[in-house]
């Protein structure tokens, strides 16, 4: 019995290992689906999407307005005004205004429940051919990408395409690091995710600690 306990034992730790080895790789949804969708592109022979944070920022500005406008069908009903994109979301980045390039698509999407990016981009995002025309676009050069957990615990994903110059558009001040964001994680960030990951990681130590507290009780009882 001993030694069933410490198999369970060496299971949990290996588990929590994985986990935060995962964390530490993986720690910024956003930029993971950044390269997710330069994989889809790779796949059809696309050149991959340069990863700006400055868009990225902007995307994630353009997510927090459609808090509440989430569907049933997890899409995104709301298109902000065009002067929101300079007057309002490049200020609150950072975003230097004279490079501020063309936005050349979008993708909106919503869930009520945190999905990793893989399953986003399948589930939530590219559920159709005109979504996946957006990112197959040959016109695109870079992309930013915005997520954030706002209305009542749904996550919001914005994903904003641009055919700007590699390293001229879109340009953070401060550097590159910009302003940093109360809420959510853009592409790119210099700063750390907010809490999205996070929350995963809280779910997986409490499930262990749940595992742990059985296993003492069982052996308690033996």
């Amino acid at each position: 019995m001993k030694k069933e306990n410490s198999s369970l034992m060496s299971f949990l730790l290996l588990l929590s290992l994985s986990f935060l080895a995962s964390s530490k790789s993986h720690g910024n949804p956003a930029s993971e689906m950044v390269n997710v969708l330069n994989q889809n592109r790779t796949a059809w022979k696309l050149g991959k999407l340069h990863e700006s944070p400055g868009l990225g920022c902007i995307a994630l500005q353009y997510a927090e307005l459609c808090e509440g406008n989430c569907n049933v069908n997890n899409t995104l009903t709301c298109e902000p005004p065009e002067d929101d994109f300079t007057q309002v979301f490049a200020p609150n980045c950072g975003v230097e205004l004279p490079t501020f390039g063309t936005i050349t698509g979008h993708v909106l999407g919503c869930g009520t429940h945190y999905a990793t990016p893989e399953a986003s981009f399948s589930d939530i995002l590219f559920r159709d051919n005109k979504s996946l025309l957006v990112l197959r676009n040959r016109s695109h050069t870079e992309v930013g990408v915005g997520m954030a957990r706002l209305h009542k615990g749904t996550y919001f994903w914005c994903i904003l395409f641009s055919d700007g110059g590699t390293n001229s558009s879109f340009s953070l001040e401060a550097n590159g690091r910009g302003i940093k964001q109360r809420k959510g994680c853009y592409s790119g960030s210099a700063f750390s995710c907010s809490n999205a990951h996070m929350i995963c990681m809280r779910l997986l130590n409490s499930f262990l600690c749940i595992l742990l507290s059985i296993n003492t009780l069982w052996v308690s009882f033996l």
